[in-house]
């Protein structure tokens, strides 16, 4: 099975990704999830740095993927999250940005 070369766009940043053949439907719903996930957090407007945006996208998105035992409802925003995962969220994030922050300087 050969890979053929795609050009994409995440977040306004073109990237060339091998696909392979048969693939391209799949690998272009995968770079539209990533994308929407990326600008979503982008224009919440409390993270500029791409890496960071990334990684909570990447977060977010695996997130999703795992599945929930029956006690956990699923929640797209903030707000829709349970207050006990809500603070949850928000110490994960902290505790991202923080590490960030000690990291880069």
């Amino acid at each position: 099975m050969s890979n053929q070369q795609i050009d994409v766009q995440i977040m306004g940043q073109s990237y060339i990704l091998g696909c392979p053949e048969g693939g391209q439907e799949r690998l272009l719903d995968a770079v539209r999830k990533v994308d929407e996930a990326m600008c979503k957090i982008r224009d919440a407007g409390k993270i500029k740095a791409r890496d960071r945006i990334a990684v909570l996208a990447a977060l977010n998105l695996a997130f999703e993927q795992t599945p929930a035992s029956p006690a956990v409802t699923t929640a797209h925003t903030e707000d829709e999250m349970p207050l006990m995962h809500r603070h949850a969220w928000r110490s994960c994030c902290s505790a991202l940005t923080v590490s960030s922050k000690t990291t880069v300087n």
